[in-house]
């Protein structure tokens, strides 16, 4: 594997991006990624993963700070991979060059839109810049982060003429979305964690069985889950798998949650 932490390398040493998948990410490798970069290696014959932790997506200072870091052993995990490439770009590479402003319509001010301000549109400047320098017409992201994987096909697949490929959230054997953000959570709170992902799969799958009833019933569950739990919820809501509107159950839909377990925000979908 070649670590590479400069664009003009980058670009000297890829000459052709066409037959080269793209995951970009912001470390902490864990088996969600693994299957990013699996999803590139089967399609493609060579495959770049990017670590970056991207200042102007966090709109708390604090969460920035705290943001999981292991570079050592992200290398490590990435060789066993046989990654060909690790781009590990600085923030003064990144941000060297100017580009276009994103700004986010009413309509897509919902789910962590809403409750983050600025995040959107930190994530779509950074990914304008990551795809801009690397060329790929490849890029393999999860659908953890559905409104991020919405957002960026929206803004930025024509843009750059690239296909998003969305890969399904990969989970542990309690049923937690796996996320770098997890190593921040203790055992008692991964417990709760769990516990919370098997009660909304069974919402989900209720829902299925009497749609017409669950909207209705979702403030009453935000409101059991926040008591039961000891934590607090920023959205819990049914939306339409393709546009993101709120759901009218004709279509593939899907159930949307944000909270916080002793401080730290977990995002989840089903």
């Amino acid at each position: 594997m070649k670590i590479i932490t400069s664009i003009f390398d980058l670009n000297k040493e890829i000459k052709n991006y066409k037959n080269v998948g793209f995951v970009p990410t912001m470390g902490g490798i864990h088996k969600g990624h693994i299957s990013l970069i699996k999803a590139s290696q089967k399609k493609k014959s060579k495959t770049i993963v990017s670590i970056y932790v991207n200042p102007t997506q966090f709109n708390k200072k604090i969460d920035f700070r705290k943001y999981p870091r292991n570079i050592k052993k992200d290398i490590i995990s990435l060789k066993k991979l046989n990654v060909n490439y690790l781009f590990l770009p600085s923030t003064k590479d990144i941000y060297k060059f100017k580009t276009r402003k994103f700004v986010l319509s009413k309509k897509d001010k919902i789910l962590c839109a809403k409750f983050r301000k600025g995040h959107f549109e930190g994530v779509l400047n950074v990914m304008n810049r990551l795809m801009s320098i690397v060329r790929s017409k490849d890029i393999f992201m999860g659908e953890k982060d559905y409104q991020q994987l919405y957002l960026i096909r929206k803004f930025l697949s024509k843009k750059f003429d690239v296909r998003i490929n969305s890969c399904p959230t990969i989970r542990t054997s309690d049923k937690i979305a796996l996320s770098t953000r997890n190593k921040l959570l203790n055992k008692k709170s991964l417990k709760k964690a769990s516990d919370i992902a098997k009660i909304l799969n069974k919402i989900k799958l209720r829902s299925k069985l009497n749609s017409s009833k669950f909207n209705l019933l979702l403030s009453d569950y935000k409101k059991e889950l926040e008591n039961k739990f000891d934590i607090k919820i920023d959205y819990l809501e049914f939306r339409d798998e393709k546009s993101l509107k709120l759901n009218n159950f004709k279509n593939k839909f899907r159930l949307f949650v944000a909270y916080y377990i002793n401080n730290v925000r977990l995002i989840d979908n089903f």
